[in-house]
């Protein structure tokens, strides 16, 4: 038995005019939650389906030298925790797991609802919400890593640039580029002058631990790798901007979205996670020589995880192209069901550690919508979905913000 073959042959323009729903047509039309296709001229193995996210997360693959050279010029940088494995990786990924768990989300929640009250008392004629909320995000972010006297306005724009330029897919790939080098060059100056006594953030700090940290070999960080680290810890909380604008984009564009929020803030922030087009694939190599579907499967060979699809899986999923937060009453998500931050194991896997984070975070402005009033203008609703993320067209736009009026 063999796995089939994409039609298209190689298929990266294919994904690049159609990032996120390229790979699940193409296995709808295979009839195959598994398939071969070339990538960047590379032999591929696309995955998609719970199942597959199963073993895309299993200890058959690997993330060294998985990652897409843009990724690491951009959104991930060089020698950061997710491209580590095995022991090195779970040592590393302890380090932020202690920087993001116990009553760390509760925190950074409530402090990002003083942030949201103090805008709308401020009554801003105009909001884009997403500029808006990097800009808020990025001072929340800051003040929790211990970083000292962050210039928001400045940082703001340039953590965004990693998340919102990371591919290739227009000229604004080069701000991705241009404000990772300078993230890395504030970031490890943060790092240096915190080892040499000339900056003393608060104990236990994303900045503390992480400039004190040491290898298994007992070796400090490089400063370029504590500067990707750091980065690993700031850029993440900011990118859950995107997550809020959905939010705003759902409130604007369904009726359940909006009693939802009244009623069961949770059930809209997953159904939100669900849907939204966040990042559409994440790439691995197999770490050995396997089988996929009784196929053999070279070890080095790229996998591809399509993280849009999954999410959309009937098998899991029913009506899975509805926009539906009932579906998460009283219901258990399996570790692949819902990989919008990745699938598996937090502690010893590669989900993202700061779930729970953005959890608080939406569930923050979720309930914060149902205390203010405002007007949405006619504007652009439609996903852009040839970037990541695919955000709305107009970045949501809100007029008139203020208190609810009691």
């Amino acid at each position: 038995m063999s796995l089939p073959h994409a039609p298209q042959g190689d298929l990266t323009r294919f994904i690049s005019r159609d990032p996120y729903r390229a790979v699940s047509r193409v296995a709808d039309r295979l009839g195959a939650d598994a398939f071969r296709g070339k990538l960047m001229l590379g032999d591929t193995v696309f995955l998609t389906g719970p199942e597959k996210a199963q073993l895309f997360y299993s200890d058959d693959m690997m993330r060294n030298g998985a990652a897409p050279w843009f990724l690491r010029e951009t959104l991930f940088g060089r020698g950061g925790v997710q491209s580590l494995d095995r022991e090195e990786h779970r040592r590393r990924k302890a380090l932020f797991l202690g920087l993001m768990t116990r009553n760390v989300p509760a925190q950074l929640a409530a402090a990002f609802s003083e942030e949201l009250d103090r805008l709308a008392e401020a009554r801003p004629g105009r909001v884009v919400v997403q500029d808006e909320m990097i800009r808020l995000l990025t001072r929340v972010a800051c003040t929790w890593a211990g970083v000292p006297d962050s210039r928001s306005a400045t940082h703001a724009g340039m953590l965004s640039d990693l998340f919102e330029h990371a591919a290739p897919l227009n000229w604004a790939f080069v701000k991705g580029v241009t404000a990772r080098r300078k993230a890395n060059a504030w970031a490890g100056e943060l790092v240096s002058n915190t080892r040499a006594g000339k900056i003393r953030p608060p104990r236990g700090s994303a900045l503390d631990e992480i400039a004190g940290y040491r290898t298994a070999q007992g070796d400090p960080l490089g400063r370029e790798v504590a500067a990707v680290e750091l980065l690993n810890v700031i850029r993440p909380v900011i990118a859950v901007s995107a997550f809020l604008t959905f939010t705003a984009h759902a409130l604007a564009t369904h009726e359940r979205a909006r009693a939802a929020a009244e009623e069961a803030p949770e059930n809209l922030v997953q159904e939100v996670r669900r849907t939204a087009p966040f990042f559409p694939m994440l790439a691995a190599r197999t770490a050995r020589d396997i089988e996929i579907e009784g196929d053999a499967v070279a070890a080095g060979t790229r996998v591809i995880l399509d993280i849009y699809g999954t999410n959309r899986d009937a098998r899991v999923w029913d009506d899975p192209y509805m926009f539906r937060p009932s579906r998460f009453q009283d219901r258990d998500i399996g570790p692949y069901d819902l990989i919008a931050q990745g699938g598996g194991d937090h502690a010893s896997g590669h989900r993202c550690p700061g779930e729970w984070i953005t959890i608080a975070l939406m569930r923050a402005f979720t309930e914060w919508t149902t205390r203010i009033d405002y007007i949405r203008p006619r504007q652009d609703l439609h996903f852009e979905m040839q970037t990541l993320p695919a955000l709305p067209s107009s970045r949501m736009i809100w007029t008139d913000l203020r208190p609810a009026s009691v």
